[in-house]
């Protein structure tokens, strides 16, 4: 009996995913409030990895009960963040959060991803925790694009090094694209599109340059585009953008799987070789 016991809870859901899922917030977050001891499992303190039965187990994250036996209503949200907001739930300091924007979405939300204060566009909020997992996932590459305005003025030497990638906090960017939109004496409007999610990463890219960073807005991510969308407005997704988001991931997992593959089968093709070779 006490066997069987202790094969359930091995076989349960580790509590930061169960958390994730259930739209409390991202994975990481999560973690984060379970460190905080925010989070309570039969009435005891959670701890990172600890796996529960979503169906039975008690818990309950800062004061209030999960259901987590309930199955929710995926959703899948485009927010047009203004300037001035945080990206985040909740704020000790005050200051106006994301989440106001989205208090009206049926079931409770987290970004993916983040935009500082002071920058503006595009948000993807979700309670689907593995697909917030494998959005910001590196390996998957999906790419975001930045309109910036930077002064005074940018040369070809410095749309280069953008291009080619900088160094930043001690390691280099990938290579971005980088386009001249306008250019007006003292203010030049760039596209910037890159694959990484490294923070602050356009503005410290352009400061790395020698470029003042005026304005800085994200307009789309992955197949998602910001399009006319008012600022502190929200949509949900569409189906063709939430199919297209979800195929370039299996399409990276596809050739994960090959290059893995690659070296086994050369390993084998190497020995049917020999041995034919031997039996010259």
């Amino acid at each position: 009996m006490l066997s069987d016991m202790v094969e359930k809870k091995t076989d349960g859901v580790r509590i930061q995913k169960v958390m994730a899922d259930q739209g409390v917030a991202s994975r990481r977050r999560s973690e984060e409030m379970i460190e905080a001891g925010v989070v309570t499992v039969n009435g005891r303190k959670a701890t990172i990895g600890q796996k529960v039965d979503p169906r039975r187990d008690l818990i309950v994250v800062d004061g209030v009960k999960l259901n987590a036996g309930v199955k929710k209503r995926r959703y899948y949200i485009a927010l047009n963040k203004p300037r001035g907001y945080v990206t985040t739930l909740n704020d000790e300091m005050d200051r106006k959060c994301v989440a106001e924007l989205v208090q009206n979405v049926p079931e409770r939300v987290y970004p993916i991803g983040r935009l500082d204060r002071n920058s503006e566009g595009l948000l993807i909020f979700t309670n689907d925790g593995e697909f917030a997992n494998r959005v910001m996932h590196p390996r998957y590459h999906i790419s975001k694009t930045y309109r910036v305005t930077v002064r005074p003025d940018v040369n070809d030497k410095q749309l280069v090094q953008l291009t080619e990638g900088v160094k930043i906090d001690g390691v280099m960017t990938a290579p971005a694209q980088v386009t001249v939109l306008t250019k007006e004496p003292g203010r030049v409007v760039m596209q910037m599109v890159i694959s990484e999610g490294r923070n602050r990463q356009i503005r410290k890219m352009c400061e790395a340059v020698g470029l003042e960073v005026a304005r800085l807005k994200r307009v789309s991510i992955g197949p998602v585009r910001l399009g006319m969308l008012p600022p502190g407005q929200w949509r949900e997704l569409t189906e063709l953008e939430l199919n297209t988001l979800n195929g370039m991931m299996r399409s990276a997992d596809q050739q994960a799987r090959e290059r893995a593959d690659r070296p086994i089968r050369e390993m084998g093709g190497t020995r049917v070789a020999r041995a034919q070779k031997g039996r010259r």
